[in-house]
C-alpha cells in the first residue's frame, strides 16, 4: 500500500531536485547498489546481485551522459576516465568473483561524493549558522554573466 506512495515521492524528489543534489543522489545510489550487490553475492543470490550491478552501471552511465565537456574541460575528462574505470573494475571483479573490486569502487565513489558535497555545500555544511554569518563577509561577485561564466560565490 505504501510502496506506490513512496515511489511517487521519490520520483517527485528526483524530478524537482537541483543539479547538485541529483549528482549526490547518483553517487549515493551507485554506492548503495554496489553494497547491495556484495550482500547478494555473499548470500549466493546471483540474480539479485546481477540486478544490483546493472543498477550501478545504469547510474554511472547517467553520470557519464551528464558530463559537459565544454564547460567542465579537464575536470569532465577526468571524471569520464574515473567513471569508465569504475564500471570496468566492477565488471572485472564480478566476473572474477572478487569483492575487493567492489570495495575499491565504493571507496572511490565515496571520495567523489564527499568532494562533491564540499564543493556544493562547503566544509561547514553541518553548521549552517556559521556559514550564514560568514556569507555576509564575502565580497559581492557576479552570479552568472550572459556568457555563462560563474563567480567563485555563485549559487548554481
Amino acid at each position: 500500500m505504501y510502496g506506490k506512495g513512496a515511489c511517487a515521492y521519490q520520483q517527485t524528489n528526483i524530478m524537482t531536485a537541483e543539479p547538485k543534489k541529483l549528482v549526490l543522489m547518483c553517487y549515493e545510489g551507485a554506492i548503495s547498489s554496489l553494497r547491495r550487490a556484495k550482500e547478494k553475492y555473499e548470500a549466493k543470490e546471483h540474480e539479485a546481485k546481477a540486478r544490483a550491478v546493472q543498477k550501478f552501471q545504469d547510474i554511472v552511465s547517467e553520470l557519464l551522459c551528464a558530463l559537459n565537456f565544454e564547460q567542465g574541460g579537464e575536470i569532465a575528462t577526468n571524471l569520464q576516465l574515473i567513471y569508465d574505470y569504475a564500471i570496468r573494475r566492477v565488471l572485472q571483479a564480478d566476473i572474477a568473483e572478487e569483492m575487493k573490486g567492489f570495495d575499491e569502487v565504493i571507496g572511490l565513489l565515496e571520495e567523489l561524493k564527499e568532494a562533491w558535497e564540499e564543493i556544493s555545500y562547503g566544509k561547514q555544511q553541518d553548521s549552517a549558522k556559521k556559514a550564514d554569518t560568514e556569507s555576509w563577509n564575502r565580497p559581492a561577485e557576479p552570479e552568472k554573466t550572459s556568457t555563462g561564466t560563474y563567480g567563485p560565490y555563485a549559487r548554481v
